[in-house]
């Protein structure tokens, strides 16, 4: 029956379930060429430019795109790799602890710099969410969600105004967005995870702090 059950559901797979079944297998022919064509095109074009429609529609529906007024797709780039320090010659003038030039991680993801970029290249936006799209040796390719506040078809629309609201200005510089989210370690849930509310740092100085009340 769970064999019978399977075939049945296959049959009644929408288009944008053949799609997401299509990128969940990356390594495929299909997809190893296309990626291939795709990523010589990106890499002739600006690192932030727009597109006209999401390379990936069935993962930008699942994160809240809709195909109307107010809604933008941006494509970002971002170069691969660790955080190199930028001292000049290589010599940092310091303590030898401080002397290491290479093999440093930058604290946030390739992901948020993407969206932060993004951010900044269009001001009156706002970031929504974002998503992977392609990479080679040097870069990785996003394409980020962005949403226009001021436009009446997002005002007026209850599921997206959220984003109107002005404590939602610089979303992805603040990181509020999901990947924000992701670095700040604040994606995970239960028991003892509210030591990274609200913040990692904000619980260290909690923990740390000495509260010295005037009557004790």
């Amino acid at each position: 029956w769970g064999q019978r059950h399977k075939t049945e559901n296959t049959h009644n797979m929408g288009a944008y379930k053949y799609v997401e079944e299509l990128w969940k297998k990356k390594q495929s022919d299909v997809l190893r060429f296309l990626q291939r064509i795709r990523v010589w095109e990106y890499r002739q074009l600006p690192s932030i430019c727009r597109v006209t429609r999401p390379t990936r529609p069935d993962k930008a529906r699942r994160l809240g795109y809709k195909a109307k007024q107010g809604f933008v797709i941006y494509r970002a780039r971002v170069r691969r790799g660790g955080r190199k320090r930028p001292v000049r010659k290589g010599i940092v003038n310091g303590k030898p602890v401080h002397c290491g030039i290479t093999k440093l991680k930058f604290a946030r993801n390739l992901k948020s710099v993407a969206e932060e970029r993004a951010a900044r290249r269009c001001g009156a936006l706002r970031v929504l969410n974002s998503y992977w799209l392609n990479q080679d040796s040097v870069y990785k390719y996003y394409e980020v969600i962005m949403v226009d506040p001021m436009h009446k078809a997002i005002r007026s629309d209850p599921r997206i105004n959220w984003i109107c609201a002005p404590t939602h200005k610089g979303r992805a510089m603040r990181g509020l967005t999901s990947a924000g989210r992701k670095h700040r370690g604040l994606h995970g849930k239960g028991h003892n995870y509210t030591k990274n509310r609200s913040s990692k740092h904000a619980q260290w100085k909690n923990n740390n702090r000495l509260s010295l009340k005037r009557y004790r």
